[in-house]
């Protein structure tokens, strides 16, 4: 049957038809990327958050779909999907984790940002070698956030004293134009070394993954010649690059602020 997307009327039907297909794939074909499309439809159309916390979860338990354990970890994470709930964030991280292991870009950044913060809740043990080795395997599986935050931890290095870290996920090579360590610090207190060449590698991959900020920090690495041989020409290319991605961002959410106030019909 066609639909005309025009009319409300064939809206709501093929919306509902789509709710009942999921629902055989997933419950009676037992197809787990069906399933996950059932928590998708839940969550989007439905928004019956319960009901797809509920679904991501069994997926990932059931069938270890890498997604929905990604999925089931945010909910963990924020609490939704249960009321009252403030968030479970060693719930989330098992299943962050497990999403990783099955080789979830997503789930590995998210795996490696909870180790390697000193802002995530307590019941986090902080681990950054085990941080870095998760987000090192989101960006090899070219994850552009991930590629990011590993640049921004070698701009500073991290240090093992929380009280001293250099922020890990330093978004800017302010840092790097300081001059180094500071007074009395030496090599063995550090986690991770402060190192220019392999910030600039992955910013440079980072980038050309589209990350903006990557981008602009590229630009001032080729202007000031940290990690990298000072290149003016370089620098106001990703400038450049920068700009032009941020034009795109600012484009794509007037968009999408157009589209949610015309909304959908009830």
């Amino acid at each position: 049957m066609a639909y005309d997307l025009k009319k409300e009327s064939d809206v709501k039907e093929y919306v509902e038809k789509l709710g009942v297909e999921y629902r055989f794939g997933c419950y009676s074909e037992k197809k787990p990327e069906v399933c996950h499309l059932l928590g998708d439809y839940l969550e989007g159309i439905k928004k019956d958050f319960e009901k797809a916390s509920k679904v991501y979860k069994s997926t990932c338990d059931d069938y270890g779909y890498a997604k929905s354990c990604y999925k089931y970890g945010n909910y963990s994470f924020l609490g939704k999907g249960k009321s009252g709930s403030k968030g479970e964030p060693r719930v989330a991280y098992q299943y962050y984790e497990k999403g990783c292991n099955l080789n979830d870009s997503d789930a590995c950044l998210h795996s490696g940002l909870l180790l390697v913060s000193r802002s995530m809740p307590k019941e986090i043990d902080r681990d950054v070698p085990k941080g870095l080795q998760f987000l090192t395997k989101s960006c090899d599986m070219n994850n552009a956030t991930a590629c990011f935050y590993l640049s921004g931890m070698h701009i500073s290095g991290v240090q093992k004293k929380p009280e001293d870290a250099a922020a890990a996920t330093s978004t800017t090579t302010t840092a790097a134009a300081a001059g180094g360590k500071a007074a009395g610090v030496k090599d063995t207190d550090y986690i991770v070394l402060k190192d220019m060449k392999k910030a600039f590698q992955f910013a440079y991959k980072a980038c050309e993954l589209r990350n903006m900020y990557a981008c602009a920090n590229l630009s001032q690495m080729y202007a000031r010649g940290d990690g990298i041989e000072k290149n003016e020409k370089e620098a106001e290319k990703y400038k450049k690059l920068a700009l032009e991605m941020q034009d795109e961002v600012k484009k794509q959410q007037e968009t999408l602020g157009f589209q949610q106030g015309v909304g959908m019909p009830n």
